[in-house]
């Protein structure tokens, strides 16, 4: 499949119907799900892999990765965004496990969402925009889930995350690009907003 081919079947991909913006349910635009998941692909992360879709939420990088070729399992805290996940999976006429999952808040340590492992991750985790360090949970969580790790970080935190990986991953690629928020909570001023973000893939040491 190439890059333009999976835009556009991700294009079809459902959207929250009631998201909730303590958890930061932003759907990931198509382009840039289909930007980073072909890197991934391209870098032979996707595949024949075990993918973990790490706060999936309506499954548009799950779908994604599974039309890429990869055995994904998603999960997420919302059910009734779990719901429209799997819907979105059998609408696009691929096999996606979901579950309800809940990440163990920092400091009480990384969660384990399953005793197997996982080849990759790929993750568009909250930038902690409404809860601060939101993206915590999620950062450590990815690194002791799969050894290939794939998110979508805001630009200005990187830093930050070079820092609180330093220990743990080596970042080995990154890649700009930009996520469009559209206006869908009451504190939004702006019809849309446009923030600048860095595709990363992270390789645990």
């Amino acid at each position: 499949m190439k890059l333009k081919s999976l835009e556009i079947a991700l294009q079809k991909v459902a959207g929250f119907s009631a998201p909730k913006a303590p958890l930061e349910q932003y759907m990931t635009p198509p382009a840039l799900a289909a930007r980073m998941l072909f890197d991934a692909y391209m870098t032979g992360d996707i595949e024949g892999m075990k993918i973990l879709d790490l706060g999936c939420g309506t499954g548009m990088l799950s779908v994604g990765a599974a039309l890429l070729g990869g055995e994904v399992t998603g999960v997420d805290t919302d059910k009734a965004a779990l719901s429209i996940a799997e819907e979105n999976a059998e609408q696009s006429g691929v096999k996606a496990d979901f579950f309800e999952r809940t990440l163990i808040p920092l400091p009480a340590g990384p969660a384990a969402l399953f005793e197997t492992g996982f080849d990759t991750v790929v993750m568009n985790p909250p930038f902690g925009a409404q809860k601060e360090h939101a993206d915590r949970p999620f950062i450590e969580t990815a690194l002791c889930s799969a050894p290939v790790v794939w998110g979508i970080f805001n630009r200005g935190t990187i830093p930050f995350l070079k820092a609180y990986t330093k220990e743990s991953a080596d970042i080995t690629n990154m890649v700009s690009a930009k996520l469009n928020i559209p206006r869908q909570f009451s504190f939004h001023t702006k019809d849309s907003l446009e923030i600048p973000v860095e595709i990363v893939r992270m390789e645990r040491k």
